[in-house]
């Protein structure tokens, strides 16, 4: 005669070796991780930090090579992440593209205030001898000494060493006139100091416009 289990007769759990077949099983709930839009992807982090310990720029093959980045065009895509994160996040920072390359920066606004922990730097230290020679030199080179010269009205010999000496100013070849005398160009080291991306980018100047070309 067969045995019917009571109603409010009690469960009977199976033994601990006893395997729940799998459609029986209760699947974990997964938990949703919320994405924070302002993470850094370990891509992106590699190309920030070598945006942060390059003392100059870093041209996007270089950096696509420093990141292990496939090519420049790619280092340039994950500089435009980096750029619209420091926008969104609100950051002191900014990447810029100058001399060719990029290089991380502080914003404008904090300028004035950073300036009391760096007073020594190249632009500070120049004489007004110096930036207007440099000047001169910027705006119309390739440009011989004597012509450096006549724009001033005074000797300059002097001053290029300096700029030479603190690498802002360079020798870009020689002149085709009688004893082919030397002629002065800006280096990279020049942008780099002043925010350009080229020479293209240097202001209006009364008298004197940008070189057509590099």
């Amino acid at each position: 005669m067969p045995v019917t289990r009571h109603p409010l007769a009690p469960l009977r759990f199976p033994p601990q070796n006893y395997r729940v077949p799998g459609i029986l099983r209760f699947a974990e709930p997964r938990r949703s991780v919320p994405v924070d839009p302002l993470a850094r992807d370990r891509t992106l982090a590699h190309v920030e930090a070598a945006l942060f310990v390059a003392d100059e720029p870093l041209l996007p093959r270089k950096l696509a090579s420093v990141c292990g980045l496939a090519d420049a065009n790619e280092a340039r895509r994950q500089v435009e992440r980096l750029r619209d994160l420091y926008q969104r996040e609100g950051s002191s920072f900014l990447v810029e593209e100058i001399a060719g390359g990029f290089q991380l920066l502080t914003r404008p606004e904090f300028f004035s205030w950073l300036a009391r922990l760096r007073r020594h730097t190249v632009e500070m230290q120049l004489t007004p001898a110096a930036r207007e020679t440099l000047a001169v030199i910027a705006y119309r080179q390739p440009i011989t000494r004597a012509d450096v010269e006549a724009v001033r009205g005074v000797g300059c010999a002097e001053v290029l060493k300096v700029l030479m000496e603190r690498g802002l100013v360079r020798l870009a070849g020689r002149d085709d006139s009688l004893g082919r005398p030397v002629l002065y160009g800006t280096t990279k080291k020049f942008l780099q100091l002043y925010g350009l991306r080229s020479l293209k980018d240097l202001p209006a100047a009364e008298g004197l416009a940008p070189p057509a070309a590099e």
